[in-house]
Protein backbone atom coordinates (compact mmCIF):
# COMPACT_ATOMS: atom_id res chain seq x y z
CA UNK A 1 0.00 0.00 0.00
CA UNK A 2 1.33 3.44 -0.89
CA UNK A 3 0.64 6.34 1.46
CA UNK A 4 0.87 10.11 1.38
CA UNK A 5 0.55 12.60 4.23
CA UNK A 6 -3.00 13.98 4.43
CA UNK A 7 -4.44 16.51 6.86
CA UNK A 8 -6.39 15.12 9.77
CA UNK A 9 -10.07 16.05 9.67
CA UNK A 10 -13.04 15.82 11.98
CA UNK A 11 -16.30 14.12 11.07
CA UNK A 12 -19.33 16.43 11.15
CA UNK A 13 -21.14 16.31 14.48
CA UNK A 14 -24.09 13.96 14.54
CA UNK A 15 -22.96 12.08 11.44
CA UNK A 16 -20.48 9.59 12.98
CA UNK A 17 -19.65 6.77 10.58
CA UNK A 18 -19.12 3.33 12.08
CA UNK A 19 -16.51 1.39 10.11
CA UNK A 20 -15.26 -2.20 10.14
CA UNK A 21 -12.08 -3.42 8.43
CA UNK A 22 -11.87 -7.17 7.76
CA UNK A 23 -8.49 -8.52 6.56
CA UNK A 24 -6.46 -11.55 7.63
CA UNK A 25 -3.31 -9.64 6.69
CA UNK A 26 -2.89 -7.79 10.00
CA UNK A 27 -0.30 -5.33 8.67
CA UNK A 28 -2.52 -4.42 5.71
CA UNK A 29 -5.53 -3.95 8.01
CA UNK A 30 -3.52 -1.59 10.24
CA UNK A 31 -2.38 0.42 7.21
CA UNK A 32 -5.99 0.88 6.04
CA UNK A 33 -7.03 1.84 9.57
CA UNK A 34 -4.24 4.43 9.82
CA UNK A 35 -5.29 6.17 6.60
CA UNK A 36 -8.97 6.27 7.56
CA UNK A 37 -8.27 7.47 11.10
CA UNK A 38 -6.03 10.20 9.68
CA UNK A 39 -9.05 11.65 7.87
CA UNK A 40 -11.27 11.41 10.94
CA UNK A 41 -12.86 7.95 10.90
CA UNK A 42 -12.68 5.53 13.83
CA UNK A 43 -12.46 1.87 12.80
CA UNK A 44 -12.93 -1.59 14.29
CA UNK A 45 -10.52 -4.31 13.11
CA UNK A 46 -11.23 -7.98 12.42
CA UNK A 47 -8.19 -10.01 11.34
CA UNK A 48 -10.09 -13.08 10.15
CA UNK A 49 -13.30 -13.86 8.28
CA UNK A 50 -15.02 -15.51 11.27
CA UNK A 51 -14.15 -12.53 13.48
CA UNK A 52 -15.56 -10.20 10.82
CA UNK A 53 -18.83 -12.16 10.71
CA UNK A 54 -19.05 -12.07 14.50
CA UNK A 55 -18.60 -8.29 14.59
CA UNK A 56 -21.23 -7.75 11.87
CA UNK A 57 -23.68 -9.89 13.84
CA UNK A 58 -23.04 -8.03 17.11
CA UNK A 59 -22.67 -4.40 15.94
CA UNK A 60 -24.11 -1.87 13.52
CA UNK A 61 -21.75 -0.52 10.86
CA UNK A 62 -22.15 2.04 8.10
CA UNK A 63 -19.17 0.94 5.98
CA UNK A 64 -17.31 -2.38 5.86
CA UNK A 65 -13.95 -2.62 4.07
CA UNK A 66 -13.17 -6.30 3.55
CA UNK A 67 -10.52 -8.29 1.75
CA UNK A 68 -12.05 -10.50 -0.90
CA UNK A 69 -9.71 -13.48 -0.59
CA UNK A 70 -9.14 -14.85 2.92
CA UNK A 71 -8.18 -18.30 4.14
CA UNK A 72 -11.35 -19.20 6.01
CA UNK A 73 -14.45 -17.07 5.38
CA UNK A 74 -14.02 -15.01 2.21
CA UNK A 75 -15.18 -11.51 1.40
CA UNK A 76 -18.20 -12.74 -0.58
CA UNK A 77 -19.61 -14.32 2.57
CA UNK A 78 -18.85 -11.14 4.54
CA UNK A 79 -20.74 -9.17 1.84
CA UNK A 80 -23.71 -11.54 1.84
CA UNK A 81 -24.05 -11.59 5.62
CA UNK A 82 -23.59 -7.82 5.96
CA UNK A 83 -26.28 -7.05 3.38
CA UNK A 84 -28.61 -9.50 5.10
CA UNK A 85 -28.12 -8.02 8.58
CA UNK A 86 -27.31 -4.40 7.68
CA UNK A 87 -28.99 -3.60 4.34
CA UNK A 88 -28.03 0.10 4.54
CA UNK A 89 -24.33 -0.65 5.11
CA UNK A 90 -21.94 -0.04 2.19
CA UNK A 91 -19.32 -2.75 1.56
CA UNK A 92 -16.00 -1.98 -0.17
CA UNK A 93 -14.06 -5.02 -1.44
CA UNK A 94 -10.24 -5.17 -1.50
CA UNK A 95 -8.76 -7.48 -4.13
CA UNK A 96 -5.59 -8.47 -5.94
CA UNK A 97 -5.34 -8.21 -9.73
CA UNK A 98 -6.08 -11.93 -10.22
CA UNK A 99 -9.45 -11.66 -8.46
CA UNK A 100 -10.80 -8.55 -10.19
CA UNK A 101 -13.57 -10.54 -11.99
CA UNK A 102 -14.68 -11.80 -8.58
CA UNK A 103 -14.78 -8.21 -7.29
CA UNK A 104 -16.97 -7.19 -10.24
CA UNK A 105 -19.29 -10.08 -9.33
CA UNK A 106 -19.34 -8.75 -5.75
CA UNK A 107 -20.50 -5.34 -7.00
CA UNK A 108 -23.31 -7.04 -8.91
CA UNK A 109 -24.35 -8.60 -5.60
CA UNK A 110 -24.44 -5.28 -3.76
CA UNK A 111 -20.85 -4.21 -2.99
CA UNK A 112 -20.35 -0.44 -3.25
CA UNK A 113 -16.99 -0.60 -5.05
CA UNK A 114 -13.68 -2.43 -5.01
CA UNK A 115 -10.05 -1.45 -4.45
CA UNK A 116 -7.26 -3.21 -6.27
CA UNK A 117 -3.99 -3.90 -4.43
CA UNK A 118 -1.65 -2.18 -3.94
CA UNK A 119 -4.01 0.51 -2.65
CA UNK A 120 -2.92 4.14 -2.71
CA UNK A 121 -4.11 6.28 0.17
CA UNK A 122 -5.75 8.73 -2.27
CA UNK A 123 -7.71 5.95 -3.97
CA UNK A 124 -8.76 4.49 -0.61
CA UNK A 125 -9.90 7.88 0.62
CA UNK A 126 -11.82 8.67 -2.59
CA UNK A 127 -13.73 5.37 -2.65
CA UNK A 128 -14.34 5.34 1.10
CA UNK A 129 -15.69 8.90 1.20
CA UNK A 130 -18.03 8.20 -1.73
CA UNK A 131 -19.37 5.29 0.32
CA UNK A 132 -19.73 7.62 3.31
CA UNK A 133 -21.57 10.16 1.14
CA UNK A 134 -24.01 7.44 0.08
CA UNK A 135 -24.60 6.50 3.74
CA UNK A 136 -25.14 10.12 4.77
CA UNK A 137 -27.46 10.84 1.87
CA UNK A 138 -29.57 7.81 2.80
CA UNK A 139 -29.57 8.94 6.42
CA UNK A 140 -30.58 12.49 5.51
CA UNK A 141 -33.37 11.21 3.26
CA UNK A 142 -34.64 9.08 6.13
CA UNK A 143 -34.54 12.07 8.49
CA UNK A 144 -36.33 14.23 5.92
CA UNK A 145 -39.01 11.57 5.51
CA UNK A 146 -39.42 11.39 9.27
CA UNK A 147 -39.75 15.18 9.52
CA UNK A 148 -42.32 15.16 6.73
CA UNK A 149 -44.21 12.41 8.54
CA UNK A 150 -44.17 14.51 11.72
CA UNK A 151 -45.23 17.68 9.94
CA UNK A 152 -47.77 16.28 7.52
CA UNK A 153 -48.78 13.06 9.24
CA UNK A 154 -52.15 12.92 10.92
CA UNK A 155 -50.38 13.43 14.26
CA UNK A 156 -49.19 16.82 12.99
CA UNK A 157 -52.73 18.15 12.53
CA UNK A 158 -53.70 20.24 15.56
CA UNK A 159 -57.25 19.65 16.76
CA UNK A 160 -59.32 18.77 19.83
CA UNK A 161 -62.87 18.79 18.45
CA UNK A 162 -65.09 15.84 17.65
CA UNK A 163 -65.77 17.32 14.21
CA UNK A 164 -62.09 17.21 13.26
CA UNK A 165 -61.76 13.73 14.74
CA UNK A 166 -64.41 12.59 12.25
CA UNK A 167 -62.38 14.21 9.45
CA UNK A 168 -59.14 12.54 10.59
CA UNK A 169 -60.82 9.14 10.84
CA UNK A 170 -62.06 9.58 7.27
CA UNK A 171 -58.61 10.65 6.05
CA UNK A 172 -57.00 7.56 7.57
CA UNK A 173 -59.30 5.40 5.48
CA UNK A 174 -58.81 7.46 2.31
CA UNK A 175 -55.04 8.05 2.32
CA UNK A 176 -53.78 4.48 1.72
CA UNK A 177 -56.01 4.12 -1.36
CA UNK A 178 -55.48 5.68 -4.79
CA UNK A 179 -58.93 7.27 -4.88
CA UNK A 180 -59.43 10.75 -6.33
CA UNK A 181 -60.29 13.14 -3.49
CA UNK A 182 -62.18 16.44 -3.34
CA UNK A 183 -61.52 18.59 -0.26
CA UNK A 184 -64.26 21.15 0.33
CA UNK A 185 -64.23 23.97 2.84
CA UNK A 186 -64.12 27.71 3.33
CA UNK A 187 -60.97 29.66 2.54
CA UNK A 188 -58.33 29.24 5.24
CA UNK A 189 -59.59 25.95 6.68
CA UNK A 190 -56.36 24.13 5.83
CA UNK A 191 -57.20 22.29 2.62
CA UNK A 192 -53.58 22.11 1.41
CA UNK A 193 -52.43 20.77 4.80
CA UNK A 194 -55.05 18.02 4.50
CA UNK A 195 -53.89 17.27 0.95
CA UNK A 196 -50.31 16.98 2.23
CA UNK A 197 -51.46 14.59 4.96
CA UNK A 198 -53.26 12.43 2.40
CA UNK A 199 -50.14 12.31 0.21
CA UNK A 200 -47.73 11.72 3.09
CA UNK A 201 -49.77 8.76 4.32
CA UNK A 202 -50.22 7.20 0.89
CA UNK A 203 -48.12 4.69 -1.07
CA UNK A 204 -47.00 7.68 -3.19
CA UNK A 205 -45.32 9.45 -0.24
CA UNK A 206 -41.80 9.04 -1.66
CA UNK A 207 -42.78 10.87 -4.85
CA UNK A 208 -43.72 14.53 -5.28
CA UNK A 209 -46.88 16.31 -4.29
CA UNK A 210 -47.22 19.17 -6.77
CA UNK A 211 -49.62 22.02 -5.85
CA UNK A 212 -51.29 24.18 -8.50
CA UNK A 213 -53.85 26.90 -7.77
CA UNK A 214 -56.21 27.23 -10.73
CA UNK A 215 -57.38 30.67 -9.57
CA UNK A 216 -53.82 32.04 -9.38
CA UNK A 217 -53.01 31.23 -13.02
CA UNK A 218 -54.12 33.40 -15.95
CA UNK A 219 -56.91 31.69 -17.88
CA UNK A 220 -54.86 31.45 -21.07
CA UNK A 221 -51.99 29.74 -19.21
CA UNK A 222 -53.88 27.14 -17.16
CA UNK A 223 -53.44 24.40 -19.78
CA UNK A 224 -49.72 25.13 -20.10
CA UNK A 225 -49.32 24.92 -16.31
CA UNK A 226 -51.22 21.63 -16.16
CA UNK A 227 -50.01 19.84 -19.28
CA UNK A 228 -46.83 21.69 -20.28
CA UNK A 229 -46.02 23.08 -23.72
CA UNK A 230 -43.51 22.74 -26.53
CA UNK A 231 -41.29 25.46 -27.92
CA UNK A 232 -43.25 27.79 -30.20
CA UNK A 233 -46.68 26.74 -28.91
CA UNK A 234 -47.43 30.43 -28.23
CA UNK A 235 -45.58 33.74 -28.23
CA UNK A 236 -43.69 33.33 -24.95
CA UNK A 237 -43.00 29.59 -25.34
CA UNK A 238 -39.27 29.91 -26.03
CA UNK A 239 -38.48 26.38 -24.80
CA UNK A 240 -40.22 23.10 -23.98
CA UNK A 241 -41.80 23.07 -20.54
CA UNK A 242 -43.00 20.23 -18.33
CA UNK A 243 -46.46 20.72 -16.82
CA UNK A 244 -47.76 19.84 -13.36
CA UNK A 245 -49.07 16.41 -14.40
CA UNK A 246 -45.68 15.30 -15.77
CA UNK A 247 -43.82 16.82 -12.83
CA UNK A 248 -46.07 14.96 -10.38
CA UNK A 249 -45.77 11.65 -12.25
CA UNK A 250 -45.82 8.80 -9.75
CA UNK A 251 -46.99 11.15 -7.01
CA UNK A 252 -49.91 13.46 -6.24
CA UNK A 253 -51.22 16.57 -8.00
CA UNK A 254 -53.02 18.97 -5.64
CA UNK A 255 -55.34 21.11 -7.74
CA UNK A 256 -56.54 23.97 -5.55
CA UNK A 257 -59.57 26.12 -6.39
CA UNK A 258 -60.60 23.59 -9.04
CA UNK A 259 -63.99 25.31 -9.29
CA UNK A 260 -62.32 28.30 -10.99
CA UNK A 261 -60.94 26.25 -13.88
CA UNK A 262 -62.01 27.44 -17.37
CA UNK A 263 -64.60 25.22 -19.08
CA UNK A 264 -62.23 24.46 -21.99
CA UNK A 265 -59.62 23.15 -19.55
CA UNK A 266 -62.23 21.13 -17.65
CA UNK A 267 -62.84 19.05 -20.79
CA UNK A 268 -59.12 18.28 -21.14
CA UNK A 269 -58.74 17.48 -17.44
CA UNK A 270 -61.61 15.00 -17.71
CA UNK A 271 -59.87 13.33 -20.65
CA UNK A 272 -56.63 13.03 -18.66
CA UNK A 273 -58.46 11.40 -15.74
CA UNK A 274 -60.07 8.92 -18.12
CA UNK A 275 -57.07 8.11 -20.36
CA UNK A 276 -54.16 8.71 -17.92
CA UNK A 277 -52.22 10.61 -20.55
CA UNK A 278 -51.59 14.26 -21.35
CA UNK A 279 -50.64 16.17 -24.48
CA UNK A 280 -48.47 19.26 -24.15
CA UNK A 281 -49.84 22.49 -25.61
CA UNK A 282 -48.64 22.78 -29.21
CA UNK A 283 -47.88 19.08 -29.54
CA UNK A 284 -49.86 16.03 -30.66
CA UNK A 285 -47.80 13.35 -28.93
CA UNK A 286 -49.58 11.78 -25.93
CA UNK A 287 -47.54 11.19 -22.76
CA UNK A 288 -48.58 8.59 -20.18
CA UNK A 289 -48.91 9.85 -16.61
CA UNK A 290 -49.57 8.08 -13.31
CA UNK A 291 -50.87 10.71 -10.91
CA UNK A 292 -53.29 10.76 -7.99
CA UNK A 293 -55.49 13.85 -8.14
CA UNK A 294 -56.50 15.64 -4.95
CA UNK A 295 -58.64 18.72 -5.63
CA UNK A 296 -59.91 21.47 -3.36
CA UNK A 297 -62.58 24.13 -3.57
CA UNK A 298 -64.28 26.75 -1.42
CA UNK A 299 -67.23 26.88 -3.82
CA UNK A 300 -70.39 24.80 -3.83
CA UNK A 301 -69.63 22.75 -6.94
CA UNK A 302 -73.10 21.19 -7.04
CA UNK A 303 -74.57 24.67 -7.47
CA UNK A 304 -71.88 25.49 -10.05
CA UNK A 305 -72.90 22.36 -11.98
CA UNK A 306 -76.56 23.43 -11.90
CA UNK A 307 -75.60 26.89 -13.19
CA UNK A 308 -73.59 25.33 -16.03
CA UNK A 309 -70.29 26.69 -14.68
CA UNK A 310 -68.74 23.30 -13.95
CA UNK A 311 -68.99 20.08 -15.93
CA UNK A 312 -71.16 17.45 -14.27
CA UNK A 313 -69.05 14.54 -15.60
CA UNK A 314 -65.84 16.11 -14.27
CA UNK A 315 -67.50 16.82 -10.93
CA UNK A 316 -68.25 13.13 -10.45
CA UNK A 317 -64.73 12.15 -11.51
CA UNK A 318 -62.96 14.41 -9.00
CA UNK A 319 -65.27 13.62 -6.06
CA UNK A 320 -64.86 9.86 -5.77
CA UNK A 321 -64.30 10.67 -2.09
CA UNK A 322 -65.18 14.03 -0.51
CA UNK A 323 -63.67 15.52 2.64
CA UNK A 324 -65.65 18.41 4.13
CA UNK A 325 -63.60 20.68 6.41
CA UNK A 326 -65.70 22.53 9.02
CA UNK A 327 -65.02 26.25 9.54
CA UNK A 328 -63.22 27.24 12.72
CA UNK A 329 -66.34 28.86 14.23
CA UNK A 330 -68.00 25.41 14.19
CA UNK A 331 -65.12 23.75 16.05
CA UNK A 332 -64.16 26.26 18.71
CA UNK A 333 -62.51 23.52 20.79
CA UNK A 334 -59.65 23.69 18.26
CA UNK A 335 -58.99 27.41 18.66
CA UNK A 336 -56.85 27.42 21.81
CA UNK A 337 -54.77 24.34 20.88
CA UNK A 338 -54.05 26.06 17.55
CA UNK A 339 -53.23 29.33 19.31
CA UNK A 340 -50.77 27.56 21.58
CA UNK A 341 -49.16 25.79 18.61
CA UNK A 342 -48.79 29.04 16.64
CA UNK A 343 -47.50 30.88 19.74
CA UNK A 344 -44.65 28.39 20.12
CA UNK A 345 -43.96 28.32 16.40
CA UNK A 346 -43.69 32.10 15.99
CA UNK A 347 -41.91 32.66 19.31
CA UNK A 348 -39.15 30.42 17.99
CA UNK A 349 -39.16 31.90 14.48
CA UNK A 350 -39.02 35.53 15.61
CA UNK A 351 -36.81 34.96 18.66
CA UNK A 352 -39.41 36.43 21.01
CA UNK A 353 -39.87 34.17 24.09
CA UNK A 354 -43.63 34.52 24.54
CA UNK A 355 -44.59 32.11 27.31
CA UNK A 356 -48.22 32.85 28.20
CA UNK A 357 -51.56 34.18 27.00
CA UNK A 358 -53.77 36.28 29.27
CA UNK A 359 -57.30 35.05 30.11
CA UNK A 360 -58.76 38.16 28.46
CA UNK A 361 -57.01 37.39 25.18
CA UNK A 362 -58.01 33.72 25.43
CA UNK A 363 -61.64 34.77 25.72
CA UNK A 364 -61.33 37.15 22.76
CA UNK A 365 -59.69 34.54 20.54
CA UNK A 366 -62.05 31.80 21.63
CA UNK A 367 -65.22 33.78 20.96
CA UNK A 368 -64.20 35.39 17.64
CA UNK A 369 -65.95 33.99 14.55
CA UNK A 370 -62.76 33.82 12.40
CA UNK A 371 -64.21 34.36 8.91
CA UNK A 372 -60.71 33.68 7.54
CA UNK A 373 -60.52 30.48 9.61
CA UNK A 374 -57.16 28.94 10.60
CA UNK A 375 -55.19 31.19 8.23
CA UNK A 376 -56.62 34.31 9.90
CA UNK A 377 -55.98 32.87 13.37
CA UNK A 378 -52.40 32.02 12.43
CA UNK A 379 -51.75 35.54 11.11
CA UNK A 380 -53.31 37.10 14.23
CA UNK A 381 -51.10 35.07 16.57
CA UNK A 382 -47.99 35.91 14.55
CA UNK A 383 -48.85 39.62 14.75
CA UNK A 384 -49.28 39.35 18.51
CA UNK A 385 -46.00 37.50 19.02
CA UNK A 386 -44.11 40.06 16.92
CA UNK A 387 -45.61 43.00 18.84
CA UNK A 388 -45.30 41.50 22.33
CA UNK A 389 -42.71 43.04 24.68
CA UNK A 390 -43.22 41.26 28.00
CA UNK A 391 -43.63 37.54 27.25
CA UNK A 392 -47.40 37.66 27.84
CA UNK A 393 -49.89 37.98 24.99
CA UNK A 394 -52.34 40.52 26.36
CA UNK A 395 -55.13 42.73 25.03
CA UNK A 396 -52.69 45.44 23.92
CA UNK A 397 -51.04 42.91 21.56
CA UNK A 398 -54.28 42.10 19.72
CA UNK A 399 -54.62 43.15 16.07
CA UNK A 400 -57.04 46.11 15.70
CA UNK A 401 -59.85 44.04 14.17
CA UNK A 402 -59.84 41.79 17.25
CA UNK A 403 -59.24 44.47 19.85
CA UNK A 404 -62.23 46.48 18.61
CA UNK A 405 -64.58 43.53 18.03
CA UNK A 406 -67.57 42.94 20.29
CA UNK A 407 -67.79 39.25 21.11
CA UNK A 408 -70.70 39.43 23.48
CA UNK A 409 -72.94 37.52 21.05
CA UNK A 410 -70.30 35.42 19.33
CA UNK A 411 -70.74 32.12 21.13
CA UNK A 412 -74.23 30.65 20.67
CA UNK A 413 -76.00 29.91 23.92
CA UNK A 414 -73.79 32.20 26.00
CA UNK A 415 -75.70 33.44 29.09
CA UNK A 416 -79.14 31.81 28.64
CA UNK A 417 -82.04 33.74 30.11
CA UNK A 418 -82.94 30.73 32.25
CA UNK A 419 -80.02 31.62 34.55
CA UNK A 420 -81.30 35.09 35.27
CA UNK A 421 -82.20 35.29 38.97
CA UNK A 422 -80.45 31.99 39.75
CA UNK A 423 -77.93 31.68 42.61
CA UNK A 424 -74.36 32.64 41.68
CA UNK A 425 -73.24 29.06 42.31
CA UNK A 426 -75.58 27.83 39.54
CA UNK A 427 -74.26 30.45 37.12
CA UNK A 428 -70.70 29.51 38.05
CA UNK A 429 -71.42 25.81 37.57
CA UNK A 430 -72.97 26.50 34.14
CA UNK A 431 -69.99 28.61 33.03
CA UNK A 432 -67.49 25.90 34.00
CA UNK A 433 -69.58 23.15 32.43
CA UNK A 434 -70.00 24.98 29.12
CA UNK A 435 -66.34 25.98 28.92
CA UNK A 436 -65.27 22.38 29.57
CA UNK A 437 -67.46 21.29 26.67
CA UNK A 438 -66.03 23.94 24.39
CA UNK A 439 -62.44 22.94 25.24
CA UNK A 440 -63.23 19.25 24.87
CA UNK A 441 -62.52 18.63 28.55
CA UNK A 442 -59.16 20.44 28.61
CA UNK A 443 -59.02 21.65 32.22
CA UNK A 444 -55.93 23.83 31.86
CA UNK A 445 -57.49 25.62 28.88
CA UNK A 446 -60.79 25.96 30.74
CA UNK A 447 -59.03 27.60 33.69
CA UNK A 448 -57.19 29.99 31.40
CA UNK A 449 -60.35 31.04 29.54
CA UNK A 450 -62.27 31.54 32.78
CA UNK A 451 -59.40 33.54 34.26
CA UNK A 452 -58.90 31.33 37.30
CA UNK A 453 -56.04 29.15 38.49
CA UNK A 454 -55.94 25.43 37.77
CA UNK A 455 -56.18 24.57 41.49
CA UNK A 456 -59.21 26.81 41.85
CA UNK A 457 -60.85 25.07 38.91
CA UNK A 458 -60.15 21.63 40.40
CA UNK A 459 -61.73 22.68 43.70
CA UNK A 460 -64.82 23.93 41.89
CA UNK A 461 -65.03 20.73 39.83
CA UNK A 462 -65.10 18.77 43.08
CA UNK A 463 -67.60 21.19 44.59
CA UNK A 464 -69.99 20.91 41.63
CA UNK A 465 -69.27 17.21 41.07
CA UNK A 466 -68.27 17.83 37.44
Amino acid sequence: MTTSKEPETEQPAGLAIRTLIVDNDHAHALAVEEILERIGYRCDLATSGPEGLKRVQENVYDVVVTDLVMNDVDGMEILSRTKQLLPDCEVVMVTGHASVPKAVEAMQQGAFNFLEKPISSNRLRAVFERAVDAVRLRRQNLELTQRLDERFGFEGIIYASDKMQVVIDRLKRIAPTDATVLIAGESGTGKELIAQAIHQNSPRKNKRMVPLNARAVAENLVESELFGHVKGAFTDAVTDRVGAFEYANGGTLFLDEVGDMPMSTQIKLLRVLEDHQITRVGDNKPIKVNVRLVSATNRNLEEAVERGEFRRDLYYRIKVVTVQLPPLRERREDIMPLVDHFRKQFAKRHGNPVKNISPAVSRKLFSHDWPGNVRQLRNAVETMVVLDTDGLLDVDDLPPELAEADHSQAVPGEGPTSLIGQPMSEIERWAIEQTLKLTNGNREETARILGIGARTLYRKLDKFDL
